[in-house]
């Protein structure tokens, strides 16, 4: 599988380590940066151009995933985001990693650098990695809603008005 990764400054040395285990483990992985510690770098064109790589990815039929990373990882969950096409869970806990696919199909995750050891985010993505769309109607109806939005603005049929910030 392909793995589109990113990070900020705060997880640059575990992005060496992460490229590492993730190509020793047989994926082929494609670091989106940065490429050398900078303490006033910005992570939201890296972990948006993982994201991007992902949904291309994704939209010509490649297996790809996408793994985002900074000290807190919200930041980065929502810079993902903000790409049509991006579930972008934050992970936490290998409950959040395995729900993220199973419930979500999350195609990226976020994780603080800061927040955990290397080993436990390893252990946190290789577990999303492994784990599959679980396909139940309620998540597919779900996801559904989710990209209507993203394509329309709009929710048909649920009988909620669903309000633009700029219309209140």
């Amino acid at each position: 599988m392909r793995i589109h990764i990113a990070t900020d400054h705060a997880g640059l040395e575990f992005s060496r380590t992460l490229v590492d285990h993730l190509t020793n483990g047989g994926h082929e992985v494609v670091d989106h940066g940065p490429a050398e510690y900078d303490p006033l770098d910005d992570y939201p064109a890296f972990c948006i151009n993982a994201a991007l790589a992902v949904a291309r990815d994704q939209a010509a039929g490649v297996r790809a995933l996408g793994v985002v990373f900074g000290g807190s990882g919200n930041g980065e969950q929502i810079a993902a985001n903000k790409v049509r096409g991006i579930r972008a869970a934050l992970v936490w806990s290998m409950d959040t990693a395995i729900l993220a696919r199973q419930h979500n199909d999350a195609n990226v995750i976020s994780i603080g650098a800061r927040q955990h050891t290397v080993e436990e985010a390893i252990r946190y993505i290789d577990a999303f990695i492994a784990e599959p769309f679980s396909g139940d109607e309620r998540h597919v109806r779900r996801i559904a809603q989710l990209a209507e939005y993203e394509q329309t603005g709009d929710i048909a049929g649920k009988g909620v008005d669903v309000v633009a910030p700029d219309a209140e």
